[in-house]
């Protein structure tokens, strides 16, 4: 609704419009000009738009923010073109992580102890999932206590592991990667969460100071061309696991064809496993299986090569932060 509410009023003026031509074509988006003026409130609590901001107030104004927040673009346009100018949007969204527990308990199961794999993992918080709280609707609660509690309603026959799997090598994979113990780097992590849904907001907090006491590894490189590299070093310890959510809808269609291929040729030399959280219809190229190619809605799939044989599984239907994911009909 905050957003909304600003971005119905931004439309009108182009003055506040053209801040974003500072940026990248491709990164010319309304959500980049609200996480930038978003970084700056976080990073001063006491500019007058910080009082309509629910992660800066403890009670927001319910007036109409969009006159503070003109004054804040007009006053500080130079640092809002510069902001956009070298920053993308880029989120690290672990309520993900509860979609992906169950296919990899399933896993576990079948193979032993894995390798994970983040392709485009941001600043490699989802590689920490093991060191989650998770409750389950129904299901129960799995995972020690945590400062980081994921909560997920379930419909369906969605096995839910008794124990959190074991992990024994764990990697990401970014073009940018997101170094959060540099304050800056984790403020703009922040920053592109919409500030009205503060249980995002609380939960990545969470999820970045936790992860801040042993960050995972993460690489910069490109998924197409580091992946089978990936598998084929991280497979010599345990059972390759490739995991990716909301990143391949960003590659051009042919882009997300040779990436599959890589996987395949990963596969077709030892066994491998891919779980995969996106939308079809904003996915071509991806091996869903035809009733799905226009689903608008997250699909986890679950992709197995074992023996050289590629055999492809359609988990759940999901919310694309985590809050609910559906087995498929029978």
């Amino acid at each position: 609704p905050l957003y909304s509410t600003l971005n119905r009023q931004i439309a009108e003026h182009p003055d506040l419009v053209e801040l974003l031509t500072a940026a990248p074509d491709e990164q010319q988006l309304p959500v980049l000009l609200l996480a930038a003026v978003h970084s700056l409130v976080l990073a001063e609590p006491d500019l007058e738009l910080a009082a309509w901001y629910p992660t800066t107030s403890a009670e927001p104004r319910p007036t109409d923010p969009f006159p503070a927040f003109a004054r804040l673009c007009r006053d500080r346009a130079d640092e809002i073109r510069s902001i956009v100018r070298t920053h993308s949007v880029q989120t690290n969204e672990v309520g993900r992580c509860a979609l992906l527990l169950p296919p990899l308990g399933l896993v576990e199961t079948e193979v032993g102890p894995l390798a994970l794999i983040d392709v485009g993992t941001s600043a490699g918080l989802n590689l920490h999932l093991d060191r989650f709280e998770y409750v389950y609707s129904p299901g129960g609660r799995v995972g020690a206590p945590s400062p980081v509690v994921l909560e997920c309603g379930v419909r369906g026959d969605i096995p839910i592991p008794p124990r959190l799997p074991t992990i024994v090598s764990r990697l990401g994979i970014d073009r940018s990667p997101v170094d959060i113990t540099d304050p800056d780097s984790a403020r703009w992590l922040l920053a592109c969460v919409w500030p009205d849904q503060p249980d995002r907001f609380r939960r990545l907090a969470a999820a970045i100071a936790r992860a801040a006491t042993g960050p995972a590894s993460v690489v910069r490189g490109d998924a197409v061309e580091t992946v089978a590299a990936a598998v084929r070093t991280h497979g010599e310890r345990a059972h390759p696991v490739v995991i990716d959510s909301w990143v391949l809808n960003y590659l051009p269609e042919q882009r997300r064809r040779d990436y599959v291929a890589e996987l395949d040729r990963a596969g077709g030399h030892g066994d491998l496993t891919w779980i995969s959280a996106e939308a079809p219809a904003l996915c071509a190229g991806l091996p869903y299986p035809p009733h799905l190619h226009d689903v608008q809605r997250t699909v986890v799939l679950v992709v197995r090569w074992r023996s050289g044989v590629r055999t492809v599984t359609h988990h759940a239907t999901a919310h694309p932060h985590g809050y609910w994911m559906h087995a498929p009909a029978a």
